[in-house]
């Protein structure tokens, strides 16, 4: 019984250090400091500045892999620690992080490792990491969206190519060029000129620049604006509902201790009390 309790208590005071915004603070500070170094590696330093980000690394590297154990240690459901994506990125970045830099073989693997250590600010930050679980699960919308985008650009590439090749070759003097040539068009990189010139040939030629730029740069822009935004309310839903379940989960767990520490002091009172 003594035990279960001083268990219980134990994983609550590391979840509580775990979940503490200090805490927090010092990570996303540590994940700083470790992108700070990463891009000071990348300058000439003099070798005591050079010896010191060396060290400093490796203290970078025990920190993270010290800060992934507790979050594994106060995960009540170990399986599920592993079933969530980001906690499988820490992981795997923590434990590569740990190859030896000086290893010929490795340096490669061991220095992208490191560069990558710099998105685990995205797992740490909540926000930040609600809006990439969200663009994640946005991209099947979009897939279908930037399909249309691709039949879009083929027609008018194909247009453009057997209208416009005469005039300019450079710019559309087949279907591949052609839809270069309207990407450009889409970002508005100079599009002005490059109407203007068919113009001087095709006075109506303005009508196919503009039909474009509707359909790609409002409409289908502004559908991938929308797939976004309906993605994360649903993802902000689930959101809530799974801290409510882990708000239940964490309560139930603090009932159990009390529970535990209740029995233990009622079978220590009636340990205690005289024997007639």
């Amino acid at each position: 019984m003594t035990f279960d309790s001083g268990a219980a208590s134990r994983l609550i005071q590391l979840r509580r250090i775990e979940s503490s915004k200090l805490f927090q603070g010092a990570v996303i500070f540590i994940i700083v400091v470790s992108a700070l170094t990463i891009g000071a590696k990348t300058y000439d330093l003099p070798p005591l500045v050079e010896q010191s980000l060396i060290i400093l690394d490796k203290a970078v590297t025990l920190f993270f892999l010290a800060e992934i154990l507790l979050r594994f240690a106060v995960c009540t459901n170990k399986k599920r620690f592993f079933l969530d994506g980001w906690n499988v990125f820490d992981t795997i970045v923590v434990i590569g992080s740990l190859i030896p830099i000086d290893n010929s073989e490795a340096v490669l693997l061991g220095r992208l490792l490191r560069v990558f250590r710099v998105l685990r600010l995205v797992s740490v930050v909540p926000e930040l990491r609600f809006l990439v679980n969200s663009l994640l699960k946005a991209l099947p919308r979009m897939g279908y969206i930037a399909l249309l985008m691709f039949i879009i650009f083929y027609i008018y590439g194909a247009l453009g190519s057997l209208l416009f090749a005469t005039i300019d070759e450079t710019l559309w003097g087949d279907l591949a060029i052609s839809m270069l040539t309207l990407f450009r068009v889409a970002t508005f990189e100079d599009w002005t000129d490059i109407m203007y010139a068919t113009m001087a040939v095709y006075p109506l030629s303005w009508i196919y620049y503009l039909t474009f730029i509707f359909l790609t740069a409002f409409i289908f822009l502004n559908m991938m604006i929308g797939s976004i935004l309906e993605v994360m309310g649903e993802e902000k839903n689930a959101l809530q509902t799974a801290q409510a379940h882990d708000e239940r989960e964490h309560l139930s767990q603090q009932l159990e201790a009390v529970q535990l520490k209740l029995d233990q002091l009622t079978e220590l009172v009636n340990n205690q009390r005289p024997r007639n």
